[in-house]
């Protein structure tokens, strides 16, 4: 069990340079992880549930009696990152195209992977979890107006459909997660170990799933785009960090707000 232990350490731990190996993989031989075509929506589960026992009940509890922590970070989320993508779709010599994809993907919330990092980073997990979860909720109203405001064009999300995926994906999985903590008793401490390496899994397989599907596009991107990406991505980091200071925030949680905004879409 020891040996399963370290392997899920290092998976965790590794996480970064395992999901560039399986994105370079996917991008070398798409079919490698194109049979993860129908299930890769279950995979976002995987995540939310191996979150939800790591989850602390006393740590959720604090989070969610300062709902306006909560509310602020999510706000700045979807101001901060959408104006750093319009930003780069102005400045940056891109095609329309992609000029709007750049707003569409800024305008987008968080991904789970923050959730995995903010745990591996030590950082604030519950208040993360709680921001994906909101701005998930809230994505397929405000995503949708932010996208016609900054690049003039009407996004159209299937609302209702979007709700059942959100939580089949998200909050049924989270809870369950959250269930089967307070069931393990002593096996508790192993599921804290092997929990982060399988949402660490889960999300090189959804990225190499991405990279996969996408492979002859990204073979078009030049090096504006990749330029643009990682500034973006970086600005993110710093201006998550910086407002954490200014709203009085304490270490931990300006470790998450940055990393929840440095990440997102992720």
């Amino acid at each position: 069990m020891k040996i399963v232990v370290a392997v899920c350490r290092i998976i965790a731990n590794q996480l970064a340079p395992i999901t560039l190996l399986g994105a370079i993989a996917a991008y070398l031989h798409p079919p490698l992880f194109m049979v993860f075509r129908e299930s890769f929506l279950w995979f976002f589960a995987a995540t939310m549930f191996a979150m939800g026992i790591v989850l602390d009940f006393d740590e959720m509890r604090e989070t969610l009696q300062k709902p306006g922590r909560i509310g602020l970070g999510v706000l700045t989320q979807f101001t901060v990152m959408p104006l750093l993508g319009f930003t780069a779709a102005l400045l940056v010599p891109l095609s329309p195209e992609i000029k709007l994809g750049f707003i569409i993907v800024a305008c987008a919330p968080g991904a789970m992977a923050s959730n995995v990092m903010v745990y591996l980073a030590g950082g604030a997990v519950a208040f993360s979890v709680a921001m994906t979860t909101l701005a998930t909720f809230l994505s397929p109203v405000l995503t949708p107006l932010l996208v016609e405001w900054l690049g003039g064009v009407f996004l159209e999300i299937p609302f209702w459909p979007m709700m059942k995926t959100i939580v089949l994906t998200v909050v049924l999985p989270l809870g369950l997660g959250m269930l089967l903590r307070k069931q393990l008793g002593r096996y508790l401490r192993l599921a804290r170990e092997i929990s982060p390496a399988v949402a660490a899994i889960a999300i090189v397989i959804i990225c190499s799933y991405a990279v996969a599907a996408n492979q002859a596009r990204i073979a078009e991107v030049g090096i504006w785009v990749i330029v643009a990406v990682v500034t973006i991505n970086a600005l993110g980091y710093l201006m998550g960090w910086q407002l954490g200071r200014i709203y009085g925030f304490d270490a931990n949680h300006r470790l998450t707000l940055a990393i929840e905004i440095g990440m997102q879409n992720a």
